[in-house]
């Protein structure tokens, strides 16, 4: 998005590592800010939205990227666990929707990160995919909402990306589960999510693109 020429925050739970970021755009040349907030806490999302505001006076996109996984059976998972499943995925995008779509102008964009999990999914990781799908349904019903005020809504479904979330999964660290097809770079998600937030995706809403190097063709 820097790249582009767009004024990022970046919103992490974790400062250090968003500040990071915010130092790695900074070197590039453009400019950005870093925001520590909780996604599934709204307080936090409202605080950052108005953040955004502050340095920007609008805001043109919202990526919803956070994301938790666990690896537990749904007989055995503790309640809470569960719903802070939901709540990281699901309820950030909600929150983000709720609370910065009223700042947005025509011509803006939502790009939510569902998953290949969301079509089909492996064992013990009924949280993470029941978020996803819900992801996919929120997309479709929000961007029929959001048609009016020329906003539109559409998500990306990765597959396998080199991030520590997919090499410290505990079934890939113990050899259960093996990524197969393509493992994806940020970058090419990065790519894909650019697409659809800009002008060249006019015509795209309501929409999921799939951008899995294969992925969800090997899951059973």
């Amino acid at each position: 998005m820097a790249q582009e020429g767009a004024f990022v925050v970046v919103a992490d739970l974790n400062l250090a590592s968003a500040q990071a970021t915010s130092d790695a755009i900074a070197a590039a040349g453009q400019t950005s800010v870093a925001a520590q907030v909780d996604v599934g806490n709204s307080p936090q999302v409202q605080d950052v939205v108005q953040k955004a505001l502050a340095h920007n006076g609008r805001i043109d996109v919202i990526v919803n990227d956070a994301a938790m996984m666990t690896f537990t059976p749904i007989v055995a998972i503790a309640e809470a666990d569960f719903f802070k499943v939901l709540t990281t995925n699901l309820g950030s995008v909600f929150f983000f929707a709720k609370y910065g779509a009223p700042h947005m102008p025509p011509g803006s964009a939502f790009v939510n990160v569902s998953s290949v999990h969301a079509f089909a999914t492996t064992l013990n990781v009924v949280p993470y995919a029941s978020s996803k799908g819900a992801i996919e349904a929120f997309t479709r019903g929000f961007a029929l909402e959001m048609q009016s005020r020329q906003i539109r809504v559409n998500a990306v479904a990765p597959g396998s990306v080199d991030t520590p979330m997919l090499w410290n999964n505990p079934n890939v660290k113990s050899g259960v589960e093996k990524p197969t097809g393509a493992i994806g770079k940020p970058e090419d998600l990065a790519a894909a999510i650019c697409f659809l937030a800009s002008d060249d995706a006019r015509f795209v809403n309501g929409a999921t693109l799939l951008a899995d190097g294969g992925r969800l063709a090997a899951l059973p």
